[in-house]
């Protein structure tokens, strides 16, 4: 099976530090956590729009702190290395940059899961947009595509390949999976 992946939520639970960074950014500090987070895991563009945040502040700041959270509280999901280990190839298609997410991969001993990681940096629109993964699904004749966002999903059903939602029932996909130990189970045995 061959599984492209989104980085942060899915492989890693990244929303603490990412709510907490965006939250520096907030003016009004009484915005919940709880409310940034509903609006991130939309997309950060609602997030910036919901909270009337200036682009230009959220480019030029938000990746800076979230960067300076230790990678020790980002760590991976439970049993997302089990199905890591399954697959005979995993791809990534992130919004983060490539230095944050080789970091992180390389603190927790994952970057060797991954034959192609594609990040902000490599020119590509941002999803929701099919771009990369029309590239990566030429190259690797990807069967799964697993996200926690709408904006993951939406590009690989436009391609027809299969998808899994990851901790959110609230978005269209073939699978949801509330944790990884669900995996064997819902996706590959449904495919035997």
């Amino acid at each position: 099976m061959n599984i492209l992946w989104d980085f942060d939520g899915t492989i890693f639970d990244t929303y603490p530090t990412i709510v907490k960074a965006f939250k520096e950014l907030l003016t009004d500090q009484t915005i919940s956590e709880d409310d940034i987070l509903k609006q991130m895991k939309i997309s950060s563009d609602v997030a910036i729009k919901h909270f009337d945040i200036e682009k230009s502040l959220f480019d030029k700041h938000f990746h800076v702190l979230e960067q300076k959270i230790n990678p020790k509280d980002k760590p991976a999901f439970s049993h997302v290395e089990d199905v890591l280990s399954f697959a005979d190839t995993n791809v990534i298609v992130t919004h983060k940059s490539r230095q944050s997410t080789l970091d992180i991969l390389a603190f927790f001993n994952m970057k060797h899961y991954f034959t192609e990681i594609i990040t902000k940096d490599d020119g590509y629109k941002r999803k929701p947009d099919s771009g990369a993964y029309a590239y990566l699904h030429d190259k690797y004749q990807l069967d799964l595509v697993i996200g926690d966002r709408e904006l993951d999903l939406k590009p690989a059903r436009e391609l027809g390949i299969k998808t899994c939602a990851f901790q959110n029932n609230d978005i269209e996909a073939d699978y949801h999976l509330t944790s990884y130990d669900q995996f064997f189970t819902t996706v590959v045995n449904k495919n035997s």
